[in-house]
């Protein structure tokens, strides 16, 4: 199973949103919060290349984007697919 990981703020609603959605495909992932960790909060900047918004989702070292791109790749059926990997 594929590694994923989250890179969130405490108060972020897409953030939150994009949990909900990765706990109801039971998809399970890790999350870093980088707005109370200075070590995510560089690993955030290396991970996703300069990223300025949250939340960022990595799978397997690759980042996918945030909220959008996720629910985009569900309704795509291209997220079963990276998963499984």
């Amino acid at each position: 199973m594929a590694r994923v990981k989250i890179f969130s703020t405490a108060t972020c609603p897409f953030c939150d949103k994009a949990k909900q959605l990765l706990k109801k495909w039971n998809i399970s992932y890790e999350e870093a919060m980088i707005d109370t960790d200075s070590a995510a909060r560089r690993e955030f900047s290396v991970a996703t290349n300069g990223a300025r918004t949250v939340p960022q989702i990595i799978i397997d070292d690759v980042c996918i984007g945030g909220f959008t791109e996720l629910t985009e790749m569900h309704m795509d059926d291209k997220l079963d697919h990276l998963i499984e990997q």
